[in-house]
């Protein structure tokens, strides 16, 4: 885990520590990210896109260049944010988003989940912050993705302050995609710009 760890009070709420994640904050920190998926989401857990999330450890712990933030209070893991080295494929992904990206050299941005009750206190933007500080730190990324789901209240809105949508499902089609839900996929995908530190 990393030694650095940030305290701080948002609004009238005191005592979130920010910090990188150690193995015994994993357990709290899957339970953000499942009952995110289940209640936001509407289709729970999907294994061929959340399966990081079952394995937190192999897939940011253990890799150099990866990284994930938690936002505790109280000994509660109440927020996370991730960071992968990985370059968006098509398929799935529209071939519009693959080709901007250098392969090898991406940093992508998963699971940035802040618990209902403490959501609009600011966490979501320091975690990014965070993922943004991490990324800038290592000589290897060029270029920072992510996508968002639109259903998620207020997501569109946050990631458009930070970076620039490169590609909207509810508006584009997505030939690359060859899954199917019952609901219509409505995924946003960003450019963000690792210099948009603002914790807002």
């Amino acid at each position: 885990m990393s030694s650095l760890a940030t305290a701080f009070s948002t609004g009238d709420v005191t005592d979130y520590v920010l910090r990188q994640a150690g193995p015994d904050e994993l357990a709290q920190a899957r339970s953000v990210m499942l009952d995110t998926v289940y209640r936001d989401f509407g289709h729970g857990y999907l294994p061929q896109w959340h399966s990081d999330i079952i394995d937190l450890e192999s897939f940011y712990l253990a890799p150099e260049d990866n990284a994930l933030f938690v936002a505790v209070r109280e000994g509660q893991v109440v927020g996370t944010a991730g960071v992968r080295g990985q370059t968006p494929v098509s398929p799935p992904h529209p071939p519009e988003v693959a080709d901007r990206f250098e392969e090898g050299r991406t940093a992508t941005l998963y699971r940035v989940y802040v618990r209902p009750e403490h959501r609009r206190q600011g966490l979501a933007g320091r975690l990014v912050d965070a993922c943004l500080g991490f990324i800038a730190s290592r000589e290897r990324y060029t270029g920072v993705y992510l996508h968002t789901d639109a259903r998620t209240p207020g997501a569109v809105e946050f990631w458009s302050r930070r970076g620039t949508i490169i590609f909207d499902e509810r508006t584009a089609q997505n030939d690359a995609r060859t899954d199917a839900l019952a609901a219509p996929f409505e995924t946003v995908h960003f450019e963000l710009h690792p210099d948009l530190r603002t914790a807002a």
